[in-house]
């Protein structure tokens, strides 16, 4: 006699790793997103640190005369003539409760365009006038690559020389300079007590905090996948 099929009769079971299949898509990308940022941080602590150490040795190293192009953040030296009637403001530092900036003077050469030299910071309200040297001087510091403003920089104030985006080009235009170098100059002295402008004593060092990123980063990986595995224990006990 044929057997006859129930209306009733209960849907067949879902096997585990079907039930599994869809979670497992759905947390996958997050898995290798969390990956990926954590590998990218791993990259970039190698990039940050191969820059620090060519920081270092070129801090360590004796200064030579400036090219034309001169490689951002190498020690160089130039050899001109300060124009102060041109001197301006870069910036805003505050040190301490003093609100100041840094101090930028073009540097007149005759075997090239004029420098704009970051002779150091000083206070906008001051004390003391700022120390100027006459006559031919040669300036020891590190080349600063230009700048260019974003939408979230402050406007500069052209009429009272002050500007906040280090734009050579800019800058020399605002001054009534023809032309200028593409590049700056962090001037790179002793400190001197009580004296103004206050220079740079070393290169700028960036922070190098990418390999708590990545531990960050690989660490939420290593989580999302154990909280699934407990989740999906679970989920398999109760629907066996």
């Amino acid at each position: 006699m044929p057997k006859r099929h129930h209306p009733h009769a209960a849907p067949a079971p879902v096997k585990p790793r079907r039930r599994l299949l869809l979670p497992i898509l759905a947390t996958l990308p997050a898995m290798l997103a969390l990956l990926g940022l954590g590998t990218w941080q791993v990259e970039r602590l190698l990039w940050k640190t191969e820059l620090l150490d060519r920081l270092a040795a070129a801090e360590a190293a004796p200064a030579q005369p400036a090219s034309v192009s001169p490689a951002p953040f190498s020690k160089v030296m130039v050899t001109g003539r300060f124009d102060y009637s041109k001197e301006a403001m870069l910036e805003i530092e505050l040190r301490g409760t003093t609100l100041g900036g840094r101090v930028i003077t073009p540097l007149m050469r005759d075997d090239g365009p004029p420098v704009l030299v970051d002779r150091g910071w000083a206070p906008f309200e001051r004390d003391r006038p700022v120390t100027h040297p006459e006559g031919e001087v040669t300036v020891t510091g590190w080349v600063r690559p230009a700048e260019t403003a974003g939408w979230s920089s402050a406007t500069d104030d052209v009429p009272g020389r002050r500007f906040y985006t280090f734009n050579p080009a800019a800058i020399g235009a605002a001054l009534g300079l023809p032309a200028v170098a593409p590049w700056g100059l962090v001037a790179m002295d002793p400190a001197v007590a009580d004296t103004l402008p206050q220079p740079s004593q070393a290169l700028p060092r960036p922070n190098n905090n990418h390999l708590g990123y990545a531990i960050t980063w690989y660490g939420l990986a290593a989580a999302l996948v154990g909280v699934f595995l407990v989740w999906a224990r679970r989920r398999l006990k109760e629907n066996p």
